[in-house]
């Protein structure tokens, strides 16, 4: 139960503090600014794996999750109760910033600024980096050295810098659906649900291939 909690927490923590840089950047006239909204999720993101890192290695992500048991990192009976306490705690996160900004238009949602395909491709290899990343410094339940975190959270903030004007820089089902469940904008939600799974096993795939050459 101790890794569960963890992952609410945390990315209660990541949707909490990530999708309320949105919205204050947006009830403040652009005080934040794209820059300090991709600090933002990379810091906190950073944050959180110090934090738990050794009790639940962190996801934070059911697209990571997954990609943790597809690579046979993590047991399979723990990937759904994984994504129960992700989805919770973004959840959770999503009603708390609803009910202290109600003035706000956004919820911090992720929604396409171009072309729907665009966004897809996008999200999936904006998420392959970051999965990549992520199975090469983590073994699933624990990091892997004391710059691991630093690694993880500065590819969010770089990846959130330069493509989250375009795409919201999701790369993270639960980050992307509780907010647009409460601001009701769920037209476009299956490209965050999809894309980040599909990077996520691809980047896998790239693992085992090149452990395997090694």
């Amino acid at each position: 139960m101790n890794k569960y909690i963890a992952e609410l927490i945390g990315t209660f923590a990541l949707v909490f503090c990530g999708t309320g840089s949105i919205i204050i950047n947006e009830i403040s006239g652009g005080a934040v600014g794209n820059t300090g909204i991709a600090m933002t999720f990379g810091f906190i993101v950073t944050a959180m794996i110090y934090s738990v890192g050794d009790v639940s290695g962190a996801h934070f992500n059911p697209a990571v999750s997954i990609g943790f048991g597809l690579a046979k990192k993590m047991p399979a009976k723990e990937i759904i109760p994984y994504i129960i306490a992700q989805l919770l705690g973004a959840l959770l996160a999503s009603a708390c910033l609803n009910f202290l900004f109600p003035e706000a238009s956004t919820m911090g949602q992720t929604l396409p600024a171009g072309p729907v395909m665009q966004t897809f491709i996008l999200e999936i290899i904006l998420t392959y980096f970051l999965m990549f990343v992520i199975i090469n410094v983590a073994t699933g339940s624990k990091e892997v050295g004391i710059l691991a975190g630093l690694a993880i959270g500065l590819t969010v903030l770089l990846e959130a810098a330069f493509a989250g004007p375009i795409t919201g820089a999701s790369m993270n089902p639960a980050r992307s659906i509780a907010p647009a469940l409460f601001a009701g904008e769920l037209q476009h939600l299956w490209i965050y649900i999809l894309a980040p799974i599909i990077g996520s096993a691809l980047a896998v795939g790239s693992w085992k291939a090149m452990r395997r050459s090694l």
